[in-house]
């Protein structure tokens, strides 16, 4: 069985809107979200900015007795596939039970609960180990998120999480498209969630020296391609799809925003942190999309890119992408969603696959802000301002510590 696999929802969380339409509007006009931190004292931290979400209310989403069973990552989850349930209908409490049966949800994080991990850390060497709550367990596991979401919504199907760091995202709506094609569900949720912006995520992160620490020019320092860039921004949120197959989304009269034609995925077996430096990952995973969703690399127009600011990544993934596109280089564009946004790591391929979605229904790309100077390495078209382009297929790719990559291609309908 292969079956044709749409896109009838979306939902996002991130620190610039919690509104699909909004947040698309604010990238298309260059609006950054990174703010110095205000969560938490950052004395002491070589990096004090980040991607915070800012007037996040739970209560808007969900009642207080959940939230309060939840850790940060988790609730944004919740949020995001609220949203893209609701834009896809299958709120409706009217929907058929054998739906309900056979919609799986598969939404992941790179680091789960790490709020609570820390929070629970500090009661116990502080106060011992009766203070450390009972809902600590259940508040790092990444698994909780799908399952809550399953539970809240009735939905019976496949349920798991997956987790490889920052291609988290796209792994789980890799792995809901083959499950779809397979028939081993009608409708999956899916998509990634994470909340890094804590003390011990930013300080592990400096500690790779992996995070820009331009904490003066906060607001510019996310600049993928740029020859000056000298790394990455935490950023957090959520974004879920709900991707169906065309023929249960026809059956109930759904919305179709896109089609998902095809995915892949690779190992760099490489290094822990490194991107490998013959591209040579980054060129498999989007030679499988493209084989998967049986096209050439001329018939891309737009490439949402990693593309994190760091100065190896960056060249790495353009690289693999001009080795893949050829002698069509020339005619695709590329541009970094995490320039306006910071890399919300185990979100990011879901945030980024909406990203894509988006630009193929407007025909639009948005800019990659921040540019000064593309550097010389760079020999890709990049976005350096928003722009009106004609657009059948978008390419979203999504890396991650562990050398795990994988590719997703959309097509517009």
């Amino acid at each position: 069985m292969s079956r044709k696999v749409v896109v009838t929802g979306m939902g996002v969380m991130s620190c610039i809107s919690f509104d699909v339409d909004q947040f698309w509007e604010k990238l298309l006009n260059g609006v950054s979200g990174v703010k110095m931190i205000s969560r938490f004292e950052t004395d002491g931290l070589a990096t004090r900015f980040a991607g915070e979400i800012m007037d996040f209310d739970p209560a808007d989403f969900m009642d207080k007795k959940q939230s309060n069973r939840m850790d940060l990552f988790d609730q944004y989850a919740m949020a995001a596939a609220q949203c893209a349930i609701r834009m896809s209908g299958l709120d409706d409490e009217k929907l058929p039970e054998e739906l309900r049966e056979n919609t799986a949800v598969i939404v992941g994080s790179g680091m789960g609960g790490m709020k609570t991990y820390y929070d629970n850390c500090i009661r116990f060497f502080e106060k011992g180990a009766k203070k450390v709550k009972p809902t600590f367990i259940p508040g790092v596991l990444t698994d909780m998120a799908s399952g809550r979401i399953a539970t809240r919504y009735g939905f019976m199907g496949m349920n798991y999480s997956i987790s490889s760091a920052c291609a988290t995202g796209s792994h789980t709506i890799m792995t809901a498209f083959d499950a779809i094609k397979l028939g081993r569900c009608d409708i999956a949720i899916a998509g990634g969630a994470e909340s890094g912006v804590n003390p011990i995520g930013i300080a592990g992160f400096n500690a790779c020296k992996a995070l820009s620490v331009d904490n003066e020019n906060f607001s510019t320092a996310s600049k993928p391609f740029d020859v000056n860039r000298a790394g990455f921004i935490i950023g957090e949120g959520a974004g879920i799809l709900v991707l169906e197959s065309e023929e249960s989304a026809k059956k109930r009269g759904a919305t179709i925003y896109g089609e998902l034609v095809g995915a892949g995925a690779s190992c760099d077996a490489y290094d822990d942190v490194k991107p490998r430096v013959d591209a040579k990952g980054v060129e498999l995973s989007m030679k499988r999309a493209l084989k998967s969703a049986e096209l050439d690399a001329s018939e891309l127009s737009y490439i949402n890119t990693h593309g994190t600011s760091t100065p190896a990544g960056d060249v790495v993934e353009c690289q693999g992408v001009a080795r893949v596109l050829g002698a069509a280089k020339d005619n695709v564009i590329i541009n970094s969603t995490k320039s306006l946004i910071g890399h919300t790591l185990g979100a990011a391929g879901g945030i980024e696959a909406i990203v894509a979605l988006k630009s193929l229904i407007d025909q639009k790309v948005h800019v990659s802000a921040n540019i000064k100077e593309v550097a010389p390495e760079i020999e890709l078209s990049v976005a350096l301002e928003t722009q009106d382009r004609k657009m059948d297929y978008a390419l979203s790719n999504s890396f991650g510590f562990g050398g795990h990559n994988c590719s997703l291609i959309f097509k517009k309908v």
